[in-house]
């Protein structure tokens, strides 16, 4: 084969290569095509059942007010009625039953002149005298018009207008959420979510996040707040989590539409301490550790299950108990988890003590923290600042070198960790020599 014929051949090659790769493309964004509108249909869909449900709902509340009004008013003039209505009729059985008498005193009157005519005086005489007994002077008062109630109905007819007015602003449909889900960053046993606001003329009050662990349940709150992230704990490794988030406006009350929920998941195990450390109680997830009395004033250290934290991470104690202090209590990683020692003021670890003393392979440097108590986080920081020997000039004969961010209230410090041998994961630990510690680790 001529060096011409494989030049051809192989350019053809790399053709049906790059034919393959543009293909692959090309369905991938098939795919996102098909994604996009599916996202666009079924969220129309959504919108479609829940302003028909909406409506629905305020259209019978409107409807059952309205009716519930307008039996009140009717009440109303049921009893205005009935109590103007009960003296007049008394009144009239009054007049009625007076008109009765003067019906039955002119029968009695005419048939007296008769007798008295033909001589029987003394008939004449009684009618005289029972004509002045009834009185026939006095009569009942009966009200003037102006005197009794003349029922109306007040209503005001800019409350249509009002409802008019009020409906017409009533929902809306909103093509994009102003605020949507930025970055999710797995963290041991948990998930670091980042979100940011899309919509520059929505101003925030707070934040809702919200996540799902599998889709037959239901979303949870996970975080209601000012902040643009949060980590959302214990989280199952390997299992899908649906995020999302929504804002309440200023002076609003109700939510905004959600987020585009996004699907998340860490590979990393959580971070749990080692069950069986005579002197600590742990949680059921191991996550919480508290220093009982059961054990000597030294119980020792107590250490992670296994070496779970990596550098690029932030691994953060939080302190929801504290006791007695000792100048050898304290938190922080270390190479391995060696026994037989009380502190973690030792070589190959990195700790604070609750005094804030940080102390590097054993020694306390000049740069002190904060002093620990109930309420208190404590963040390690780490990354790789050399993988190779570095130079002759360490007199210990370091080669591997880790810079450390130690942070405790709202100060830090900041070292170079010297270790003569490079290390891909650490382990983590505390100590204390009395009761009633509690620290909490993620």
């Amino acid at each position: 084969m001529s060096i011409e014929t494989e030049a051809l051949l192989q350019e053809a090659k790399e053709s049906i290569e790059a034919a393959q790769n543009y293909r692959a493309e090309l369905q991938q964004r098939l795919h996102g095509l098909s994604q996009a509108r599916k996202q666009v249909r079924g969220s129309s869909s959504q919108t479609r059942e829940a302003l028909k449900r909406h409506f629905q709902e305020l259209q019978v509340m409107v409807t059952r007010l309205l009716s519930e009004r307008l039996a009140g008013l009717l009440q109303e003039v049921d009893a205005i009625e009935q109590d103007s209505v009960r003296p007049l009729d008394d009144c009239q059985k009054l007049i009625e039953q007076g008109v009765s008498t003067a019906d039955e005193l002119l029968k009695e009157g005419e048939a007296a002149i008769r007798c008295g005519v033909a001589g029987e005086e003394d008939t004449l005489g009684r009618f005289t005298k029972k004509a002045l007994q009834i009185q026939l002077d006095s009569l009942p008062e009966v009200p003037a018009l102006v005197d009794v109630p003349c029922l109306s109905a007040q209503l005001d007819d800019s409350l249509l207008q009002t409802v008019r007015e009020r409906v017409g602003r009533h929902g809306s449909v909103a093509s994009h959420p102003p605020v949507q889900i930025e970055e999710l960053v797995e963290r041991p046993g948990s998930m670091l979510v980042r979100w940011c606001k899309v919509d520059d003329d929505f101003a925030v009050q707070d934040y809702r996040l919200q996540f799902r662990r599998s889709p037959s349940s239901q979303y949870e709150d996970a975080y209601i707040g000012k902040d643009n992230e949060y980590l959302v704990l214990h989280l199952d490794p390997h299992t899908d989590h649906l995020f999302r988030v929504c804002a309440r406006g200023e002076g609003r009350t109700e939510w905004s539409p959600w987020s585009v929920p996004q699907t998340g998941y860490t590979t990393l195990p959580p971070h749990e301490w080692c069950p069986g450390t005579d002197g600590y109680i742990l949680s059921s997830r191991r996550n919480i550790a508290m220093r009982s009395d059961s054990a000597p004033s030294h119980a020792g250290i107590l250490y992670s299950k296994t070496a779970t934290y990596f550098s690029g991470q932030t691994l953060t104690f939080k302190f929801t108990a504290a006791g007695l202090g000792d100048r050898r209590d304290s938190v922080g990683v270390c190479v391995d988890n060696e026994r037989g020692t009380e502190s973690l003021q030792r070589d190959k670890a990195v700790c604070i003590s609750t005094n804030g003393a940080v102390f590097v392979n054993g020694k306390e440097m000049t740069n002190q923290l904060p002093a620990i108590s109930t309420g208190s986080t404590v963040t390690f920081d780490m990354e790789v600042v050399n993988l190779f020997p570095v130079s002759n000039s360490f007199s210990d004969g370091a080669s591997f070198k880790l810079r450390v961010t130690i942070g405790s209230g709202n100060r830090e410090v900041v070292f170079d960790w010297l270790l003569d041998q490079s290390v891909d994961c650490l382990f983590f630990g505390c100590s204390f020599a009395h009761p009633n510690w509690k620290v909490l680790v993620f």
